[in-house]
């Protein structure tokens, strides 16, 4: 549960704007679709496409780290990592198995005997939508417990893009039309009032000495 008496004060010292910016952007979050990269090498690429999907909505992103253990480049990301949730898995495996305990669909982005383009595919499915490496692509424990295979229509010579060239696209791509259509995207109320809470403390400066002196005197 929430304290709604802790949370009323930390935005108590926030400005009005900053308070109604994060309403404003809450109702557009949502959870319905989820990011996955795998083992992404050059870790720029993946504080990119954090900032994707901070930028169309997407509140969290899931970083597998069975190989390369590096941080996010907070210069590229650009503060998204202050809006977006992310969450680590040290194998694949512990990352499918919670995102599908949680009711997601595994959708391998790449192209498949069994793919679909973006137009085509069904939105109405809470997904988890996977991206792989540079160099390999997706491994081959993703792809054979992908539910569905997605891809970006293509008409030029080259076959493949950029990895967060290729997030960018297709969440935008499939964000847009989630939000024209009747299906239930949003965050619930309780998630909303997480995420001004966790939003609230990281705006505020010195929030640990702030936390300290207001239990301190409840």
């Amino acid at each position: 549960m929430i304290d709604l008496e802790y949370l009323a004060f930390l935005e108590n010292i926030l400005t009005d704007n900053r308070k109604e910016k994060f309403l404003k952007v809450l109702q557009n979050r949502t959870k319905h679709f989820t990011i996955v990269v795998e083992d992404i090498f050059q870790m720029h690429n993946t504080s990119a496409v954090m900032r994707s999907c901070e930028i169309f909505g997407i509140q969290e992103l899931n970083v597998i780290e069975q190989r390369y253990g590096k941080s996010i480049d907070k210069e590229i990301a650009m503060g998204a990592q202050k809006w977006v949730d992310i969450n680590t898995f040290d194998s694949i495996t512990n990352c499918v198995d919670t995102l599908k305990s949680k009711g997601y669909q595994i959708i391998a982005t790449t192209p498949h005997e069994n793919d679909c383009l973006m137009e085509d595919f069904d939105i109405s499915k809470p997904s988890a939508l996977f991206f792989g490496t540079e160099r390999d692509g997706l491994s081959e424990e993703i792809l054979k417990r992908a539910d569905g295979f997605l891809k970006i229509p293509m008409v030029g010579f080259t076959e493949s893009l950029n990895i967060s060239v290729s997030a960018a696209i297709i969440i935008q791509n499939l964000t847009n039309r989630l939000r024209n259509s009747n299906i239930d995207w949003h965050l619930s109320e309780n998630e909303i009032l997480e995420k001004r809470l966790a939003w609230a403390k990281n705006s505020i400066k010195d929030i640990k000495r702030i936390e300290e002196r207001y239990f301190e005197q409840r």
